[in-house]
């Protein structure tokens, strides 16, 4: 299977990563590949197939599996004995796995195929292709089909990528934080779509400023930063060692369990 010649793409579950995956392969694309949807997640899969011309919903799993070239297991962790049962996979298939805690040998083992498996943590944003997706083990197909969505960063071992998968679950920690800063304001008498707005444009400047690859992030903290400023402290005495050791054994836990 040449990485430039896949046509034909199947996603089993079509949740939040699910639809993100479809509109980062076919919003705007020249040619963009068919997609075939599994019917769980309907009204998703409905709306997607309406949206984009070469979008379509198959009856089962099976049919995603068989039309399909690379197969995206996009279901949550705790659905996937129900969703795989009895699926035949070939083993001229690629199958990419974007369950989060489900290693290589489990998922193999699920499907009794000897095809290829990669593990893969798209995010969202691969919507946007602003994606950079890891992955284990490299292959060349997959690689590239991440590449399209904002790029790949393919992993030495499933250890490394559990580390990654970790990290991904430190997004809506960062929203709850946001979040917690206009309700603050808005305790304040700020009226709470001011203290949105100003949040946002406060927090989508920082993110810009990441794109800037020649500073370390402990460089980026101390640029936006005056001796004893308000920024130094808040840093430091909310987002002290205290907090810094929490957050870390917090990870270490998850870590653990992804293991």
């Amino acid at each position: 299977m040449e990485e430039d010649a896949v046509k034909r793409i199947g996603i089993i579950g079509v949740g939040e990563i699910g639809r993100a995956l479809v509109a980062g392969l076919c919003d705007g694309a020249d040619t963009p590949p068919e997609v075939f949807l599994s019917p769980r997640g309907a009204r998703a899969a409905a709306e997607l197939s309406e949206r984009y011309e070469g979008v379509r919903v198959c009856a089962g799993n099976q049919e995603v599996v068989d039309r399909s070239e690379i197969v995206i297991i996009a279901v949550r962790r705790p659905d996937r004995h129900e969703a795989l049962a009895g699926l035949r996979v070939d083993d001229d298939k690629l199958v990419v796995n974007v369950m989060a805690g489900v290693g290589i040998d489990e998922l193999r083992q699920t499907l009794a195929t000897d095809a290829p498996l990669v593990r893969a943590i798209p995010l969202p944003t691969v919507r946007e292709r602003r994606c950079v997706t890891v992955t284990y083990p490299s292959h060349p197909v997959a690689n590239a089909l991440f590449e399209r969505l904002g790029g790949s960063l393919p992993v030495a071992d499933e250890a490394a990528f559990d580390v990654f998968s970790a990290l991904s679950a430190t997004l809506t920690a960062h929203y709850s934080y946001l979040a917690t800063l206009t309700s603050w304001a808005a305790g304040h008498g700020i009226p709470s779509g001011e203290a949105d707005r100003y949040v946002r444009s406060l927090f989508q400047g920082v993110g810009r400023s990441l794109s800037d690859e020649t500073r370390t992030l402990h460089q980026l903290a101390a640029d936006h930063e005056t001796p004893n400023g308000s920024n130094e402290r808040i840093r430091t005495t909310w987002f002290d060692s205290t907090n810094s050791k929490a957050l870390s054994k917090a990870l270490d836990d998850l870590l653990a369990d992804l293991r």
